[in-house]
């Protein structure tokens, strides 16, 4: 099964979607003032709840921002590999924020059930609304630019949660309009608080994985392997370390044990398996050790080691 839709990102113009950032973040900064002042005069924790997620999103639009122009420079004796993980530490970052807001709302919402406090239905439902369509006009902003960063995924995710965020308020306002019914407010702020922890934990764990230097998640390492040993004269590939530099970017290292009597070839078998790891699984950063199959490793192990 072939996997070489993996190396054609780097056809982005890194430089696209900059305006649409800055754009981002003055109306989600502008919203957050609004909705905080909302929340206040009307009562509303789930307003509030909404307004602090909306700062998170300026803010992990910021980071997002900052961590884009980072990445973009060019590699240096001090960093080889370049500066493209800036944004999957801000994507950490960002999906850590997630995660302390979505526990401080829960923890909210609970000492709102055991005290209950008057809300103001109407204030609520025309702020929700604006925030509404600030979310939306947001998400469609970084959308296409979430693609193909994570990075900027975390904060396009964080602007979909803070939208639903905002249809909820619409929905616990009306029914405290219509009902009088004050538990909605902080029964919707546990619905937006759990909706948060879920898409937050369901994300994380890419980004941490790039970070611990684990292999691609679409990548099969058992079939990286068995290509190399397809190459005529490759005896053997051990000791092998297959990580990913970058969201988008995979790095293969390892010792290649040439067959006996095929030494004279050895450049040629090398250069064979790389442009094999390149074609099947845009594998294009690949370092090898050559060995003879006479000399080679005494019971190496396949994956790991020195």
């Amino acid at each position: 099964m072939p996997h070489d839709h993996h190396h054609h990102h780097h056809h982005i113009d890194p430089n696209a979607g900059d305006g649409r950032l800055i754009g981002a973040i003055a109306v989600n900064m502008a919203l957050t003032v609004a909705q905080v002042l909302g929340g206040v005069f009307s009562g509303s924790l789930a307003m509030i709840a909404d307004a602090l997620h909306n700062f998170s999103d300026a803010i992990s639009l910021v980071i997002a921002a900052v961590a884009r122009r980072i990445a973009r420079r060019p590699a240096t004796d001090q960093m080889p590999f370049g500066f493209a993980r800036a944004e999957v530490v801000a994507a950490l970052v960002n999906y850590t924020s997630l995660i302390i807001i979505g526990l401080y709302l829960v923890m909210e919402a609970v000492l709102r059930f055991l005290s209950p406090e008057p809300v103001q239905g109407w204030l609520v439902v025309i702020i929700a609304g604006v925030a509404l369509v600030v979310d939306l006009v947001t998400a469609l902003l970084t959308y296409t630019m979430s693609k193909d960063s994570v990075n900027i995924r975390a904060a396009f995710l964080h602007n979909v949660a803070d939208a639903l965020g905002s249809l909820a308020v619409i929905f616990a306002g009306t029914l405290i309009i219509l009902f009088g019914w004050t538990w909605i407010d902080p029964a919707v702020t546990l619905l937006i608080a759990g909706y948060i922890l879920w898409m937050a934990f369901a994300e994380i764990g890419g980004v941490i994985r790039i970070l611990m230097l684990g292999s691609p998640p679409e990548l099969a390492p058992g079939e990286v392997l068995d290509e190399a040993l397809r190459v005529e004269g490759v005896d053997g590939m051990h000791k092998a370390h297959l990580w990913q530099i970058d969201e988008h970017r995979a790095a293969l290292q390892a010792h290649l044990v040439v067959r006996e009597g095929a030494w004279g070839q050895a450049d040629t078998i090398k250069a064979s398996v790389k442009r094999r790891m390149k074609d099947r699984f845009g594998i294009t950063h690949v370092v090898l050790e050559l060995e003879c199959a006479r000399h080679a490793c005494t019971t190496p192990q396949e994956w790991g080691g020195a």
